[in-house]
């Protein structure tokens, strides 16, 4: 109707059966109606078209099938084929097009630019034909037109892989083998198609699709990309990361992502392309010119590399398999086939329209022509059969064949005629290869007896595999067997073999013939025995000697092992001698009670039986008779490599303590077998260690570390970077040329070690609810902590993995904020970070909290909190951006690792001309101690001298009783009785402690050698402190781990670093150094 409704009415049209409104279309005209003359749909279709420009399609029941199409027109026709598969519709546009029945726009059958046609006003009407592709068209002018309306084949193979074109807008992915199919419904016109193994493309109006496989054995596939581009190209071909495009002499290489990578000009037109495969990436094509030429063309390659030139233009090219020859064929049918490599003529065909090589096979090919089908293998006449059409393909016995009706078709093909064409020049492996593309029994059971007859066993056995023919297959078995020992090529050996082939074929006579020809009475003789054919054996057998009996022994043991009968040919083969073979039999059969018989009599002359005993007792698991066997041999590395394979630990250690060369042999897969099996990392790394394989303990131990950090485990982190240091030590001791890279990275772990032994600490503050550390000693490990994170710009930024600016600063802040220390000043610092770090949702409201509360409290840290150095006895700040040293001095602060508090630690330079030694043996003696502290300071001298002020130490202990006086602060701190551990209290100052003091005192320990007292004088010039030579720092007390001694001396020294002392020695500055030893001088850096 004129107002956009559509009425469906009886055949009377009186009575309305279904009334269509369309929504938003209610003013349009509607003036095309026409119902889809399909009898296979389930229901009927009516097709409608207005001047709204748009095409609509509904169901009986007025429900619209798809959404409507936009038209470039005013329609004033809709017809539709009577295939159903597509709609014309033309009009105001002066031209008729070609839909889907969807709806979709394919192409233009005519318009005003058609050639002989040219419109010149509006197309009113049209007809298609009821059986062809073809339709008739009216113009308003009075014009009538015919036009045909063909459909090219749109197809492409790919081993036995077949993508063709249906209803032009549907994909069908066809298994020739199989005839699994699957479709891919694209709803637009499908120009290209393209497959390669696990790859298709398709090509429509305006993008390429790439689809790709998702499983190998599947035909299912699934969009990988999409190219949007709109080209217009002769060929499309895809491989496995770019899409090929043919544009008459140009290639064009484009990837799936729309980039063009690559392009190749040729000289003339190109007529033919195809993949011959290559690695991803970089596959090759071949490609024919017009000219003549073949090219091969890598993706990779801008160059292309010419095969041969041709004198014709040419229409079809394959490559075989191995790419060692090409066949072509030209524009007069000619199909020849070229060596590539010497590209000489190999052989040419006639009557060729289409060729294509065997996938499977290099030697043979087929070519199609004048409704024949010719196979050809090497240079043999071709074999042909009754076939039209054109060979696109040939894989194993099945040949691809393109119909005139544009269908795929798989034949099988026989090929028995190229075999025994093979078969008559004796080229068995060639025959046999063509063979497995595909013969019958018979052919198999052919093939087999003539490769026999040729002593060709391999061929043989195969051959007789496939028709399953036992009693032949137990002949090859047997003649391999004795093969192995004799030459199968003499001919004695081949008349021998060709009477045994007689003999199981049941011409005795012919076999006994072929045994006496070849030397071998006795096998003759022993035929005819097992036939109990005496008489004809007696005269085989002849004078036999005592050497002949053993070696007829022999070879009665030689049928025995064929036959399966292990013992009696073992047995056999003892008595006549042969003892390895002998034992190889009992080896082989696992026969492990009668090798240990055997070894009883066996002794170290018979070093090859014996290594054949400890081997087959190995395979067998006898450790204690294998061990016995080496023993015998005198292989000790042998029996090392036989406990550690057997992981007999104890039996390797207790042979390494006698026989220490072999260590490493031992310790080393020890090592691996607690890394790997056990999971004993710690003691894997020792014995690493032990094996001399510093790298792998290295590796073990930075694996554990790694791991530690991951899971948390910050305290076993620290203890396994200290492990790290000491190990790094221990290889600048054994390793000269590697000392200053070791002592670095010993350095570099020492700092890492002692940065996740604090973080610990304050993980477990805020990650547990309880912790075991006081306020005070939070408070210490938080600053420690911080300043170990600083680097030389005065930066927090060097923080390992696993450690937390915000879990430092919170502990900080929460710390300082203590009433019992009260470092309100710090705290605020240390929020103030927090407001500039992100913080979890766990921690901001209580930092939210205390950021508000210490903005109530004073902006000051108590002074007592200031940590004192030591040397020049200056205050510091709670938080120093230089790090861990004295802001005036620039003193390294030492801290004692339970409290964290700086112990009173200082460095001092010998007298020159005082060696190392010789000053710690000086250090090691007990002092002189004054009666009184009153008579030492009168027998004290103090002086300056060359930029010092030297303490000269009395000589004299006459002074007793009442005439001591009290000791000053720091001589009671220093002689106190406590632990050593717990001297790491503060110094306090003192008047009288300007530029030099005096410190003694004991301790006591569980070592005797460590504490003592100490006799200290401070450098007024502090550069010549700096350019001596002999510097090295004594703690006041030692450190759990021990020390290593045995570093060369190179350079300024310091007692971690270039000096190491064995424990007995450890320095403690016992007693005054006496001043005719050492000078009377001691310096303070």
């Amino acid at each position: 109707m004129t107002n956009g409704q559509i009425s469906l009415r009886s055949k009377n049209g009186d009575d309305t059966k279904v009334k269509i409104e369309r929504p938003g279309a209610s003013s349009v005209p509607i003036w095309a109606l026409q119902w889809s003359p399909a009898k296979d749909d389930a229901q009927d279709i009516l097709a409608v078209a207005d001047w709204g420009r748009k095409m609509s399609f509904y169901k009986l029941n007025g429900t619209a099938v798809s959404k409507d199409a936009d038209l470039k027109f005013d329609p004033l026709f809709l017809k539709f084929f009577a295939s159903n598969d597509f709609v014309i519709s033309g009009g105001s546009s002066k031209g008729a097009y070609l839909f889907t029945k969807e709806g979709k726009e394919l192409g233009v059958i005519c318009d005003d630019k058609t050639p002989n046609f040219n419109a010149d006003s509006w197309i009113t009407c049209c007809a298609p034909h009821p059986e062809e592709n073809e339709v008739v068209v009216g113009t308003a002018s009075g014009k009538v037109a015919k036009f045909a309306i063909s459909f090219n084949t749109v197809h492409g193979l790919y081993r036995e892989r077949y993508v063709y074109r249906v209803g032009v807008t549907d994909v069908i992915v066809q298994h020739l083998l199989t005839s699994d199919k699957v479709r891919i419904r694209c709803k637009e016109l499908i120009k290209k198609v393209a497959v390669y193994k696990n790859k298709l493309a398709i090509q429509l109006s305006s993008r390429v699709l790439i689809y790709e496989l998702n499983d190998s054995d599947s035909m299912t596939y699934r969009i990988q990309s999409m190219i949007h581009m709109d080209i217009d190209c002769n060929l499309l071909v895809v491989v496995s990361e770019h899409v090929i495009l043919c544009l008459e002499t140009k290639l064009q290489s484009i990837t799936f992502d729309g980039v063009t990578e690559r392009e190749w000009v040729m000289d003339s037109t190109i007529r033919y392309i195809k993949v011959i495969g290559g690695a991803k990436g970089r596959e090759g094509l071949i490609v024919a010119l017009a000219s003549g030429q073949v090219l091969l063309v890598y993706i990779d390659n801008p160059f292309p590399i010419s095969v041969l030139k041709h004198s014709l233009p040419i229409r079809c090219l394959d490559m075989s398999s191995k790419r060692k020859k090409i066949a072509i064929v030209d524009d007069e049918n000619t199909c020849l086939v070229f060596d590539v490599k010497s590209k000489e003529l190999l052989y040419q065909e006639q009557n060729a329209n289409s060729v294509a090589w065997n996938t499977q096979n290099e030697e043979m090919l087929c070519f199609s022509g004048k409704d024949t089908l010719s196979i050809k293998a090497s240079t043999f006449p071709a074999h042909q059969l009754k076939m039209s059409g054109y060979v696109v393909g040939f894989c194993g016995s099945n040949v691809f064949c393109l119909g005139s009706m544009s269908t795929m078709t798989s034949v099988e093909v026989p090929q028995s005629a190229a075999m025994y064409q093979y078969l008559e020049r004796k080229e068995f492996r060639s025959a046999y290869e063509v063979a497995c593309l595909g013969v019958t029994d018979t052919d198999w059971t052919h093939l087999g007896k003539q490769a026999l007859d040729a002593l060709q066993l391999d061929i043989a056995k195969q051959a007789f595999k496939k028709t399953r023919n036992l009693t032949m297959l137990e002949l090859i078995h047997s003649i391999e067997e004795r093969s192995k020992r004799s030459q199968l090529s003499e001919p004695n050996n081949q008349l021998m073999f060709q009477g045994d082939i007689a003999a199981y074929r049941g011409e005795f006579s012919q076999a006994a013939k072929n045994y006496r020809k070849s030397g071998h009475d006795n096998k003759a003789a022993s035929m005819y025995t097992d036939l109990r054919m005496f008489k004809e054996a007696q005269e085989y057998m002849g004078t036999s000697t005592e050497k002949e009996k053993k070696e007829l022994i022999s070879k009665q043991a030689e049928w025995a092992k064929v036959t399966n009968d292990a013992l009696t040919a073992a047995t056999m083969f003892w008595e006549a001698g042969q003892r390895l073979k002998a034992l190889e039999i009992y080896g082989e059969s696992r026969n492990y009670t009668e090798l240990q018989n055997k070894l009883v009599f066996l002794d170290k002359a018979d070093k090859n039986e014996l290594k054949l005993c400890a081997k087959y007792f190995k395979e067998g698991g006898q450790l204690a008779y294998a061990a016995e066997a080496y023993q015998k041999l005198g292989d000790k590395k042998a029996l090392v490599d036989l406990f550690v394979q057997f992981h007999s630990w104890e039996q390797a250690f207790e042979f390494v303590r006698s026989n220490p060369e072999f260590k490493e042999d031992v310790f080393f897969p020890y090592a691996k077998h607690l890394a790997e099996e056990e999971g004993d990392f710690e003691r894997a790394q020792e014995y690493f260690f032990k094996a001399g394989k510093e790298e792998e303990a290295g590796k073990v131990l930075e694996a554990l570390t790694k791991n530690a950090v991951n899971q948390n485990r910050f305290e076993d982190a620290a203890f396994f970077y200290w492990k790290l240091s000491c190990m790094c030590v221990k290889m600048a001791c054994s390793h000269g040329e590697k000392e200053q890279a070791m002592l670095a990275r010993y350095s570099h772990f020492q700092r890492l070690s002692s940065m996740y032994y604090t973080y610990d600490a304050i993980h477990r503050y805020t990650e547990q609810p309880f912790t075991s550390h006081l306020p005070e000693v939070l408070f210490s490990i938080c600053r420690f902590l911080l300043h170990s994170m600083l680097e030389k710009d005065g930066h927090f930024s060097f923080v390992p993995k696993g450690i937390s600016k915000v879990s430092t600063f919170f502990s900080l802040a929460k710390q300082s904020s203590n009433p019992n220390i009260a470092a309100y000043k710090l705290a605020r610092h240390a929020y103030d970070n927090l407001q500039r770090l992100s913080v979890p949702a766990r921690l901001q409201e209580s930092i939210d909290i205390g950021t508000l509360t210490v903005k109530a409290k004073p902006c000051s840290d108590s002074h007592e909190l200031e940590p004192l150095c030591f040397r020049c006895l200056q205050k510091n700040p709670l938080l120093n951006r230089q790090g861990n040293l004295c802001v005036n001095c620039k003193q390294p602060f030492q801290f004692s690792f339970i409290g964290f508090e700086i112990l009173p630690l200082v460095e001092f330079v010998p007298e020159d001309g005082i060696s190392t030694e010789e000053a710690v043996q000086l250090i090691l003696q007990e002092p002189v101690r004054s009666a009184t502290a009153a008579g030492a300071r009168e027998r004290d001298l103090i002086r300056q001298e060359n930029g010092y002020e030297q303490l000269r130490l009395g000589d004299h202990d006459d002074v007793i009783g009442d005439e001591a006086e009290e000791e000053s602060p720091i001589e009671k701190l220093i002689n106190s009785e406590d632990d050593v551990h717990h001297c790491c209290r503060r110094l306090p100052t003192h008047p009288t402690v300007q530029r030099s003091a005096q410190v003694s005192g004991t301790h006591r320990s569980s070592r005797p050698e460590v504490g003592g007292a100490r006799s200290l004088a401070v450098p007024l010039d502090e550069t010549e402190a700096a350019t001596n030579n002999r510097v090295f720092q004594l703690p006041v007390h030692v450190p759990y781990g021990r020390l290593v001694s045995g570093v060369p001396v190179k350079g300024p020294l310091s007692f971690l670093q270039k000096k190491f002392i064995p424990q007995r020695e450890q320095l403690s500055l016992r007693g005054q150094c006496q001043q005719s030893r050492l000078g009377g001088r001691r310096r303070l850096q």
